[in-house]
């Protein structure tokens, strides 16, 4: 299984290539993206360190799909569909480079990455874990069909919640185009 090429109206999902290392470093050291990813914050080393691992663990053992998200040739993102252990089944990560927030990009790129999950994957569900202070991500996928399903509690006290959407709540996710 090798990560296709998706196609939304502006959007061009392909799996990185080792020349994309300064576009993710860049997009994960800005902490207004960061510390919405993951454990939050990481050092340059520490980014650098998980773009190899794209490379040498990911795409090497094909465990999930990992893309880098571009706009007319322009690198703008990151996004992924991956096993979770939220929830039985797999959920969607995204981030945007905030020059593009509020363009309808991030709508855009979730619709396409649950499109994905249920027209290639199989999947009968899609989850999302998302920080409860992050009330952009919510809405947007709130807005796209997913449902808070539960809270989780956090080793540091933060609270995320656990979202889904199921095939049959998702009629207006259109297909991705893949090659």
């Amino acid at each position: 299984m090798t990560t296709p090429i998706l196609r939304t109206a502006r959007l061009r999902l392909s799996p990185y290539v080792p020349g994309d290392e300064e576009d993710f470093v860049a997009l994960f050291q800005d902490t207004r993206v960061s510390r919405w990813m993951g454990d939050g914050p990481c050092s340059e080393q520490e980014d650098r360190a998980l773009f190899g691992r794209i490379f040498t663990k990911v795409y090497a053992r094909e465990l999930f799909d990992v893309w880098a998200v571009r706009r007319d040739g322009l690198f703008v993102g990151h996004a992924e569909i991956k096993p979770t252990d939220a929830a039985p089944g797999q959920e969607i990560v995204y981030a945007l480079a905030p020059a593009v927030w509020g363009s309808g990009l991030g709508t855009e790129l979730a619709r396409a990455l649950v499109a994905y999950g249920f027209e290639v994957l199989g999947l009968a569900e899609v989850h999302a874990t998302v920080a409860a202070q992050n009330g952009a991500s919510l809405v947007l996928l709130e807005r796209i069909g997913f449902a808070h399903v539960r809270d989780i509690t956090e080793d540091d006290g933060s609270t995320t919640r656990l979202l889904t959407v199921r095939r049959t709540a998702a009629a207006d996710v259109a297909p991705p185009a893949a090659r």
